[in-house]
């Protein structure tokens, strides 16, 4: 398994530091553990239906015991995990551009990690169980996945029930702009893959701090993600009571002191100014009914 680990962060160019922590923690893990991290990885093996409390409460456990990072460890065993979730999707006919697109969000929340928390690993190990269990997938920039509406929605000729499926739409944080082009892309791919499941009719959907309504009113005209939120009709919307999500937007944790947060970009001035008046931020739900070609 280390071998594969090697060449996996290899394939996809982990940066060297990083690398070798997530490698010298897999080497503290195994050598305390080893029955007990291999028979964690051939439970994997053997189905991807699995209890994944009990995966993630192991898995910690393994990891603190060994002296390793509890982040740091969970993204060690979804490293491990990609070797045979790469059979599960051939075995599933589907692409391998669809696997490899969908494992950058390894990368993409180790980067975050490092970034919000200053330790090499995933802080969201929960996230990842949903490409795991072949439930949600990455279709160029944007990940989708199958769910039901759970309510009323009927405007513009387009009726959801609450047991209607919908695709629902994830944003990684991939350190890239949302440009205008790969959004299109995604969803043209998105519906090709999804139309043999669920038919013609698509609908996206999306719940978001990127769809609060006020984000209309600071970002500017032209901008890539005032493009992508005017995809979607905003059916609710509310406020956050704190400012714990500005991590999203800021890649650090707010400590209350907006002096600390990065100020690099107008949306992050933006909400600068925003949170120095005291106002709220906030979330939207969307629908987006995409027309077929």
């Amino acid at each position: 398994m280390r071998t594969y680990l090697e060449s996996f962060l290899l394939e996809y160019n982990y940066p060297h530091s990083a690398a070798q922590e997530l490698l010298s923690a897999y080497d503290k893990i195994d050598s305390d553990f080893h029955a007990e991290l291999h028979k964690l990885i051939a439970a994997y093996d053997v189905s991807y239906k699995l209890d994944y409390t009990e995966i993630e409460e192991k898995i910690k456990y393994l990891s603190v015991s060994a002296d390793v990072h509890e982040y740091t460890g969970a993204l060690v065993l979804l490293l491990c995990y990609t070797k045979r979730l790469r059979e599960y999707y051939r075995e599933a006919n589907i692409s391998e551009d669809v696997f490899q697109s969908t494992v950058l969000d390894l990368k993409y929340k180790l980067d975050e990690c490092i970034l919000v928390k200053g330790v090499c690993g995933t802080f969201v190990l929960k996230w990842f169980w949903g490409f795991y269990k072949l439930e949600r997938f990455a279709l160029g920039r944007l990940q989708f996945e199958i769910v039901e509406f759970g309510g009323e929605y009927n405007k513009n000729g387009l009726h959801l029930s609450p047991n209607s499926r919908v695709l629902n739409v994830h944003i990684p944080r991939t350190g890239t702009h949302l440009d205008r082009e790969s959004v299109l892309t995604s969803y043209r791919l998105a519906a090709d893959f999804y139309r043999p499941i669920i038919g013609d009719k698509i609908a996206f959907v999306c719940s978001s701090w990127l769809l609060f309504p006020k984000n209309k009113e600071l970002l500017k005209s032209g901008a890539n993600l005032l493009a992508f939120i005017n995809d979607y009709d905003i059916y609710a919307s509310g406020e956050y009571p704190n400012y714990t999500e500005v991590w999203r937007l800021f890649d650090t944790e707010f400590d209350g002191d907006v002096s600390h947060l990065p100020k690099d970009s107008s949306l992050r001035r933006a909400y600068i100014d925003l949170i120095s008046r005291g106002e709220k931020t906030g979330w939207g739900k969307g629908v987006f009914e995409y027309k077929i070609p």
